[in-house]
């Protein structure tokens, strides 16, 4: 009871606040415009929950200190990515996800978890001598090899956040400024080969409609153009529940997953868009605030790293459905409907809550 009691009381109440309000209303949207994925995403939830519960309880620090543990969850997860790539269906044109009974397992979702593990320790280790070329080049090829596999399955969005996972852990690392120059050219470079080898053409079209966003309004622009309408429809309070014409009349592209925000925004208005961004940046502020609580490098990497992946994905996320980068198939994270995203999301917040408990 004692322990119990002891757990309870360090944790981020606060945290859970933020993150309560952002899965409050994907559930709402989802229960107005999928209602029939509403309950499968309450039971990824819930699973989630009690991955929180599980690990608030063990002491995972040293299970993530040993360089071993993060190597062999990060190769058995690039077996999964390449197990997936030859040998899932094909849905959507994507060899993405693994069928298990009912349900469909994104790996590339838990390919951004082994990553910050594996990362963490990485820079844990060798932080001291982050501005060694032969450090920076190594951590690159942890976040190379995942990239390469999911890109060519193709799923460009994923492939790009685990590339920011990598340049976001350079930034949280202190490397100098020239080197930092450097690393982008890195990731610039990866970005050339994956757009000269792996990207489709129309992966190619959605970043060149950036440019031109009132060329092929049918086509590559399509999406953020009907993005755009239900944003700026919903007023201050919104169309109100199930009454949002973008959403409900199938105008709005993916209104489940990847433009969740502006079907929030078109029935709930600027308040409940305002609500969502709040409580997301609240959350990011918590967990930054924990990442500098915890004891030990490696638990403050993995904080730290959990927080600039939900950050890319967020910037992601909100970046494509108002036009300001290329659509590129990313979900908010805690709000979007995806039960590999949501369980690998909970799970990490699971497991920086065991850092701070114990801290």
């Amino acid at each position: 009871m004692s322990l119990f009691r002891t757990l309870t009381k360090n944790i981020d109440w606060k945290l859970w606040i933020a993150l309560g309000l952002l899965l409050f209303a994907g559930l709402l949207s989802l229960a107005s415009s999928r209602p029939e994925l509403f309950y499968k995403q309450l039971l990824w939830i819930a699973i989630g929950l009690l991955f929180i519960v599980f690990f608030t309880f063990l002491d995972l620090r040293s299970f993530f200190s040993h360089s071993s543990v993060s190597n062999i969850f990060y190769a058995l997860t690039i077996v999964l990515l390449l197990v997936t790539f030859f040998l899932a269906p094909s849905i959507n044109g994507n060899r993405a996800w693994l069928l298990i009974g009912p349900f469909q397992f994104q790996p590339a979702e838990l390919a951004k978890l082994a990553l910050i593990g594996v990362l963490a320790v990485f820079f844990a280790k060798r932080h001291v001598g982050i501005a060694r070329w032969k450090i920076i080049i190594g951590s690159f090829l942890y976040a190379l090899i995942p990239t390469l596999i999911i890109a060519a399955q193709p799923d460009m969005g994923s492939a790009l956040m685990v590339l920011g996972i990598w340049f976001g852990f350079l930034l949280v690392s202190g490397i100098p400024i020239r080197r930092l120059v450097v690393a982008g050219v890195f990731f610039m470079l990866a970005f050339i080969l994956l757009w000269t080898s792996v990207f489709k053409d129309y992966q190619k079209n959605r970043i060149i409609g950036l440019f031109q966003p009132q060329q092929d309004p049918l086509g590559a622009n399509y999406n953020v153009i009907q993005s755009k309408i239900a944003l700026g429809s919903g007023g201050l309070f919104g169309k109100g529940f199930g009454q949002g014409t973008q959403t409900q009349l199938g105008f709005l592209p993916e209104a489940q997953t990847d433009f969740i925000f502006p079907a929030i925004a078109e029935e709930g208005g600027l308040v409940a868009a305002g609500i969502v961004l709040a409580a997301f940046l609240w959350l990011m502020f918590r967990l930054l605030r924990m990442g500098m609580l915890v004891e030990g490098n490696v638990a403050k990497f993995i904080c730290l790293g959990t927080a600039v992946l939900f950050f890319i994905q967020f910037i992601g996320n909100v970046g494509s459905v108002t036009g300001i980068i290329p659509v590129i198939g990313v979900t908010f994270p805690f709000v979007s409907y995806g039960g590999s995203s949501m369980l690998v999301n909970l799970m990490l917040i699971g497991i920086v809550q065991s850092f701070y408990v114990k801290k």
